[in-house]
């Protein structure tokens, strides 16, 4: 849970019985597979309970950044506040354009819960969705990621962590979009160049980024991230709703029986 224990060779070389590594959540970055495969033991994760918890976490931060949550809660309950300026003022979701790096299962729940804002839609990923699949959510596919970049008001980062998705998004990426754009992140923090990132926040090249991951998870107290007004950061809460905990508690148990019994592996990855 939350990548520990790490499972490295000097751990798999200490339990010499083992079989199953239960891994929590979709993301399988943290688990050397080759490695655990070489000690013949097997590994499952929680893909598919995590999808709806997460896309509506991706919304609830497209949101919170757009309509600036963050800044006016704290405005309104400082005990310095005498007044609410009347410029004070966010941007508007409904019309807007969300462009979608990854449209797996989160991402295509991101873009169902956008077209119900009226949102236009764009999206990269490795193949193009079948024509009822965009039909269903108004979505427009991007061959190239550059194309989205340049036309979105939100990029939405929903990809898996791979060695090709390892800063996806760097300064070149960051300065192709909108100066009036916002970044938002409920992938992987390392599927963002961070530095890049603070350097066109600070600068103003892009709006505002919303994002659920960093690395590292915490932050450093003095990161210049926790600094800027136009950044939301959550711990990592993609999949945090009880119920959704509980069935991936269950599920991962689900895998430990079957594994200690020599059964299929529901959910293995291979």
């Amino acid at each position: 849970w939350y990548h520990k224990p790490v499972i490295n060779e000097e751990l798999l070389q200490s339990l010499p019985n083992l079989k199953v590594v239960a891994s929590s959540g979709v993301g399988i970055d943290h688990l050397d597979l080759k490695l655990l495969s070489s000690y013949g033991v097997k590994v499952s994760n929680t893909p598919f309970i995590v999808s709806t918890d997460t896309a509506d976490l991706g919304m609830a931060l497209l949101l919170a950044s757009s309509r600036r949550l963050v800044e006016g809660h704290e405005m309104a309950v400082s005990p310095d506040t005498e007044y609410f300026p009347a410029d004070w003022l966010g941007v508007e979701v409904s019309g807007a354009t969300l462009g979608i790096v990854g449209m797996g299962t989160i991402g295509y729940k991101v873009a169902e819960r956008a077209k119900a804002f009226e949102m236009k839609i764009l999206y990269h990923n490795r193949n193009q969705r079948k024509e009822e699949e965009e039909n269903a959510v108004g979505a427009v596919y991007c061959k190239k990621i550059d194309d989205l970049l340049q036309q979105s008001d939100f990029v939405l980062l929903a990809v898996n962590l791979t060695p090709q998705t390892h800063k996806l998004i760097g300064k070149r990426e960051l300065e192709l979009m909108k100066p009036t754009a916002t970044l938002i992140n409920i992938s992987r923090g390392l599927v963002v160049d961070q530095d890049a990132l603070v350097e066109v926040l600070q600068n103003k090249v892009i709006k505002a980024a919303a994002l659920d991951v960093t690395y590292p998870e915490p932050l450093p107290r003095d990161h210049p991230l926790l600094k800027l007004k136009n950044v939301i950061i959550t711990p990592h809460i993609g999949s945090a709703t009880k119920k959704t905990r509980w069935i991936m508690m269950e599920e991962m148990a689900e895998s430990i029986q079957a594994g200690l019994a020599g059964l299929p592996i529901p959910r293995e990855v291979l």
